[in-house]
């Protein structure tokens, strides 16, 4: 190893502190990674910015633009964050990704201990790591794919037998079991586009308008919010137009009134069976987007960093977009990355009344 270098001049040492940089390392950016390095003379080493090593004594520090001139300086490579190579994010990212192709690629579901090995990592972690990075355990996933390779058999016109084995099922009592949960009716209903499946619903009022909120056998499929009434009804019949809509008796009506007493009071909460349809992508957007707390708001581009996907920013924002549950999925609570307010499939003005209650709501709890 090279021999450590002296101590760089006094002048030059306060320059790190005051250099903006500085923050970034203090704070392991992961976003200066691949942009900015630094060396330490009293370990010999230079490192990434979000290296997970404790914090250097800036009068130590040297900082790079380039990794050339953190190579320059004859110290070697730290062996906890690997600047020379991807980050751990991006090597987790990598990894995760391959694993999802062999799920993909798969007839049957691997068990958690094959894909682990498959990346050479333990089981835990590899658990851990998945979730981070997709917002979905590998099981769920797997059956996410399923699905969806269901729902392409049936409305490919396949037979029902057909898609149950194409998606990788070996017994039908095993896809019985589970094909309303994925499907939401049964897979000859499905298969007929929906015919005959049962959607109850009821329309009531709230201060932002008319509500309709309508359910399956599963649970809450869909929260409208508009001016009009009929519209609202209009848009559930385009959504199931082969299902039997059943306007609902007054049990089905008290269901409703949860629903507007959350509207009208955040603080109440709102804790429904949902009958949530969607791509696997959009269901990691609306799952990320139930986990952001009453009062908080967060950007397209934080979820999409959230759920794994940083540059899928568009998508998510196409997910905001397709949710059918109002309030129950908030996409309400996303906003621009300066704090202002974008589209709302319900309106903006309305986006801005919920947020308005929540974050009032959030004070007088305080």
């Amino acid at each position: 190893m090279a021999p450590i270098q002296s101590l760089t001049p006094k002048k030059a040492r306060l320059s790190v502190v005051d250099d903006p940089r500085w923050a970034r390392i203090l704070s392991r950016d992961k976003t200066a990674d691949g942009h900015l390095w630094y060396s330490v003379a009293t370990t010999g080493v230079y490192c990434r910015p979000s290296c997970p090593s404790r914090t250097a004594n800036p009068k130590n520090v040297q900082l790079h633009d380039t990794i050339e001139s953190a190579k320059a300086t004859g110290f070697r490579s730290c062996k906890r964050c690997n600047p020379d190579g991807l980050s751990l994010d991006c090597e987790n990212a990598a990894l995760v990704a391959k694993a999802c192709r062999l799920i993909e690629e798969r007839e049957e579901e691997p068990s958690l201990n094959d894909l682990a090995h498959a990346v050479g990592r333990s089981a835990s972690y590899f658990h851990r790591m998945f979730k981070a990075a997709t917002g979905l355990t590998p099981k769920d996933y797997a059956a996410a794919h399923r699905a969806a390779k269901v729902r392409q058999g049936l409305e490919s016109g396949n037979s029902v037998t057909e898609a149950m084995y194409d998606a990788g099922f070996n017994s039908s009592g095993r896809f019985y079991a589970k094909s309303t949960d994925m499907l939401g009716m049964t897979p000859t209903q499905y298969r007929a586009g929906g015919a005959n499946e049962q959607i109850l619903f009821a329309v009531g009022q709230t201060s932002l308008g008319a509500i309709l909120v309508a359910s399956s056998k599963k649970g809450v499929a869909s929260i409208l919010l508009g001016d009009d009434p009929e519209e609202l009804v209009r848009n559930l019949q385009d959504r199931f137009p082969k299902a039997h809509l059943i306007g609902a008796d007054s049990d089905y009506e008290a269901l409703v009134a949860r629903v507007v007493g959350f509207i009208e009071a955040p603080g109440l909460g709102l804790d429904l069976p949902l009958d949530v349809r969607g791509t696997a992508f959009q269901q990691r957007v609306w799952q990320a987007l139930q986990q952001i707390p009453v009062g908080q708001t967060v950007s397209y581009a934080e979820v999409a960093q959230r759920i794994g996907s940083p540059k899928a920013v568009r998508a998510v924002a196409g997910a905001c977009a397709a949710n059918h549950l109002a309030v129950a999925i908030p996409c309400h609570r996303v906003v621009r990355n300066d704090g202002s307010l974008s589209g709302y499939a319900w309106g903006v003005e309305r986006k801005r009344t919920l947020l308005d209650r929540e974050a009032a709501n959030t004070m007088i709890a305080a």
